[in-house]
């Protein structure tokens, strides 16, 4: 498997294309991407990777992780694989690496797409974390991959999908990076906040969010995007924290038409 600056990777689509970065949420697998991988494919050099201390990459972390570690793993991948500039889509966790990254490294940068993601902590979102450690410290990671999907995705959806939700849990606990890695990685997200340092992010952002996101309520996108110089916004009525996998369709079409200059930025 290929690997560089410790992260395991994989290229797919156009091979002269201009390049995607795909950046995964706080689960760390490339996996996430696979409703969108063949739409934006076919028009983009697509670069998955898994999260350090997840997945297919190098297991092991510093004692304190932060949100600027995590940008700083996409700047390292895209210095060994001689990538000079890139547009960088982000779910959560993986929408604030880039946003870090913008700060990092804005030259490095063409656009960012951020889905479901946020500037600062919000209260929810920090209540929904408690609780699912709670489940991990008091029940194990079975537990806290059980009530996962609440988190994800809306509950209409989550009784349709039962059967294949159960198929893939025995895969996650196989591959569940451990309650360590969660405890830091949580705890990266919980004190992420550039709210005072927005103005200083001059690349174009795509803003997603979900009206019935049950993990990052839509009001952080809404004030992430209000604060942003250069901000396109697209708020969904029903998708939840996942939308791009609950409506991959709808969803492919609106980030590729944005990435292609068809949809303005405001």
């Amino acid at each position: 498997m290929p690997h560089a600056n410790g992260l395991w990777y994989e290229w797919r689509g156009l091979e002269n294309g201009e390049v995607l970065i795909l950046s995964p949420g706080l689960g760390g697998s490339a996996n996430y991407w696979a409703p969108n991988l063949d739409a934006l494919a076919v028009r983009y050099r697509v670069l998955l990777y898994d999260h350090r201390g997840t997945g297919r990459s190098d297991r092991a972390l510093p004692e304190t992780v932060t949100v600027e570690d995590f940008a700083a793993d996409i700047l390292g991948l895209m210095d060994a694989l001689d990538i000079a500039r890139a547009n960088v889509m982000g779910h959560a966790a993986g929408g604030v690496a880039a946003l870090a990254l913008a700060l990092m490294a804005p030259e490095r940068i063409d656009k960012l797409i951020v889905v479901n993601g946020w500037a600062a902590p919000d209260p929810h979102f920090l209540r929904c974390f408690d609780a699912r450690l709670a489940l991990l410290r008091g029940s194990g990671p079975e537990a806290y991959l059980r009530a996962q999907p609440i988190f994800l995705y809306p509950a209409n959806w989550i009784s349709a999908h039962h059967d294949t939700l159960e198929a893939e849990l025995p895969v996650q606990l196989e591959h569940f990076p451990g309650a360590e890695t969660m405890e830091k990685r949580i705890a990266a997200l919980a004190a992420f906040d550039i709210s005072a340092r927005l103005r200083d992010i001059h690349r174009p952002v795509l803003v997603i969010c979900s009206d019935d996101d049950m993990l990052v309520p839509s009001n952080a996108g809404v004030a992430l995007a209000n604060g942003l110089p250069i901000a396109g916004f697209c708020r969904a009525e029903h998708g939840g924290h996942a939308v791009n996998i609950v409506d991959p369709d709808a969803f492919n079409s609106f980030v590729l038409a944005w990435l292609a200059g068809e949809i303005p930025e405001e």
